[in-house]
């Protein structure tokens, strides 16, 4: 691994070391795409990369709420109960950067979310098998 990736990825850290909460990106179908018009898609992924590890995911089979993001709480928050929070039309540099803020502050079961994504926040529908 390249010096500059390694730096990186220690910066993401959190303290001593600790693994960071992580971000599901939905890009396929509808979020991500031309349909959800007017947004850096691009940068938006950019912007939560430099605060967070991404994983960019196909469709997460939630489309009425592109742009789809999902911040999963680290192992430790995890542990203690926390739970992945779903966020549906994040389609602003705005919304971006507070989820961001929040990540770095050590998102779900760490730090409060900020009341202004509770705009985004929703629900999933159980999947039937």
């Amino acid at each position: 691994m390249p010096r500059q990736d390694t730096e990186a990825a220690t910066a993401k850290r959190g303290p001593a070391g600790a693994a960071p909460c992580r971000v599901v990106v939905c890009r396929d179908c509808c979020c991500g795409t031309a349909k959800v018009a007017g947004v850096d898609h691009d940068q938006q992924l950019a912007r939560l990369a430099e605060a967070v590890p991404v994983r960019v995911s196909d469709c997460l089979d939630v489309c009425e709420h592109a742009n789809v993001i999902v911040v999963q709480p680290s192992a430790a928050a995890r542990a203690a109960g926390a739970r992945p929070v779903w966020l549906g039309l994040v389609n602003d540099p705005e919304a971006t950067d507070d989820i961001a803020a929040w990540i770095q502050a050590g998102g779900p079961g760490v730090a409060p979310c900020p009341d202004i994504l509770d705009l985004y926040t929703f629900t999933p529908p159980r999947r039937v098998r």
